[in-house]
This record gives structure tokens, sequence and C-alpha cells, in this order.
């Protein structure tokens, strides 16, 4: 099992560093950086991460191919891997509709998408000259003038088709998702390779108080459940009423200011099952319940813990050290 923490750039440059190098020294294999337009640029990003630290792999996790043309994200990640001595890595999937609507743009064929942008970075990648007619995109004899040191692609994947399209054209998959239930059913919809990596992406919060664990986590699974596909919920048992409180609650708290009747909105049941949030002891024995379902890789999301410099180094002492 390896251990990837993932990083908002909604805060300053150097502290993203900070937490990169912090992460590095107690034990972390990878840092993904998430991609959206109204926060600091991920590739930039990363660029500095990538001087910060000496180990650890670095991606975008995940970036889109509507925002971004294929070539682009093919010289971005190959410079980004030059940078960092062969650390780099693409995150790749179909992106966030809302946050692409309000750029104008719609998310239209993602699969297409998303199939045909990976097939045109490989092959820039590999040296060709690319000329292509697809559905998405029109290249004529694109070419990289700099030899490019190959680099990972891994495909941020949610629904059975995009989890199908990412085992057969990714080198690993990165799912959102926190409860065995969710993870044995994406795991279900792969036909992975010898050595494909599936990562799972988690809200995540870790305290010797689980109280302070649970209560630090509430806000983000707040926002999960009031996007949460109605399949989903209903695999939780989550009714449609406990998820209209939860709705109203965070309507209430962007026009109000009130945060805790976020908090009050969300249950044990919703905690339990879109976050791994507790005591070390209980975020071990549900990584366990993951790594029997053949997660290689834990990716520790938002919030990770109230103080995220303290919940990263307890990481490292207290779970990471049990997978080893």
């Amino acid at each position: 099992m390896e251990f990837g923490v993932e990083l908002l750039p909604n805060v300053p440059c150097y502290e993203l560093e900070y937490y990169s190098k912090l992460a590095e020294e107690c034990g972390f294999g990878y840092v993904w950086i998430t991609d959206h337009y109204n926060n600091r640029n991920a590739l930039v990003v990363l660029s500095g991460i990538a001087r910060a630290t000496g180990r650890v792999k670095i991606g975008t996790g995940v970036t889109n191919p509507y925002h971004i043309n294929p070539a682009v994200v093919a010289s971005a990640v190959a410079t980004l891997n030059e940078i960092s001595d062969g650390r780099a890595i693409l995150g790749i999937g179909a992106g966030d509709k809302f946050t692409l609507r309000q750029i104008g743009i719609e998310q239209s064929k993602p699969l297409t998408r998303v199939r045909e942008a990976v097939e045109i970075v490989r092959r820039l990648m590999g040296g060709e000259v690319v000329s292509y007619e697809g559905k998405a995109f029109r290249f004529e004899g694109a070419r990289m003038n700099f030899k490019v040191k190959p680099f990972p692609i891994y495909v941020g994947a949610q629904g059975p088709k995009m989890l199908k399209l990412a085992s057969e054209i990714g080198d690993g998959v990165i799912i959102n998702a926190s409860h065995p239930k969710d993870v044995e059913f994406a795991i279900s919809c792969l036909n992975p390779r010898e050595g494909f990596d599936v990562a799972v992406c988690s809200a995540f919060s870790v305290d010797d108080d689980p109280n302070v664990a649970v209560g630090t986590v509430k806000p983000v699974v707040a926002f999960i459940v009031s996007g949460a596909p109605k399949d989903v919920l209903e695999r939780h048992g989550i009714d449609e009423e406990g998820v209209e409180r939860v709705r109203r609650a965070l309507k209430e708290a962007f026009s109000k200011g009130n945060w805790k009747a976020v908090s009050d909105a969300v249950t044990d049941e919703m905690i339990e099952a879109f976050s791994i949030a507790g005591t070390p002891d209980d975020v071990i024995e549900r990584i366990r319940s993951l790594e029997r379902l053949g997660v290689t890789q834990i990716v520790v999301g938002s919030p990770i813990g109230k103080d995220k410099a303290k919940a990263i180094r307890t990481i490292g002492r207290k779970i990471i050290p049990h997978f080893r």
C-alpha cells in the first residue's frame, strides 16, 4: 500500500510546498494537486513542489481535456517531468461539470474526449508527429521539439464506463470514494493489468480525539452528500430527506455563515459512507478493508485533519508503518 496526499491550491504556494516536503519526510509516496481554474494553477504549483522535494511522485489530481488542449498538457507535464527528474504523473479525467460551465465549457462526450486526449499525449510523448482526426480533437502534424521522458498517466474515474476506460488506457486510476461498498463496486468495473495502480482518494480526517476528527470532516462530507448520485446514496441507506437537510444547511451557510447548521445536518451514516475519519486505529481499520479489496494507494484528501501539518505527521508516524 502506497500513500499519497491531495492538496488544494487554495492557499499560498509556499504552504503547498511545505506540506509536500513534510509529506515526503513522513513517508508519503505521492503528492496530488487538484486542478480548477479558480485556484492557483496546478502545474505551476507542481513545478515549485518539484524543487522543494526530491523523492515523492507529483501529479495533477486531476486535470481535464476541456480547459487545456492535450498537446499543451503533454508539453507541461513533460516539462514538469524534466524539472522533477522523472517524478511527474499526469492525472486526467472529465473535469467538474459545474466549474467548467462557469467558464462557458460544456462537458460533452467525456469518454471520447478523455480517450482521445490520452492517446494524443502518449503519441506526443513517444516522439511521434501526430496527425489526428478524432471526434473531439483534430491535429495536423503536431510534435514536441524536445525529447520527452515518458511519464505515467492516471485516469480519474467514477462511473462504470469511465472506470472501464481507465483500466484500458491508464497506468492507474484515481477513484473518489471512502467506503468499501463504493470501492468494491468501482473495482468490479475495472479490468486492470499487471502493475496497474488503484488509487482511492478520500475525504480524510485523523486526530487522537475522534470527535475532533469527525467534526473537522463534516463540511467536506456535506458537499459530497449534496452532489452524490442517487444510486450511491441508496447504497448507503441515506434518504432524500436527509440530503435535502444538508443542501438547505449549505445554502444557509453560504448566505448567513451558519456552518454549525451544516455540521448538525451531517449524520453519522454520512460520515461513515463518505469519509475516512477518526483516530489512527479507526483509520487503519478502514484502510485495511480497502487494501483487501485491491486498493494499492490511499490518497489522503481534504481536510486531512484540523491541523494539517499535525495530521500529516500522525499519518507518517502512526498509520503508514502499519502498511510497510
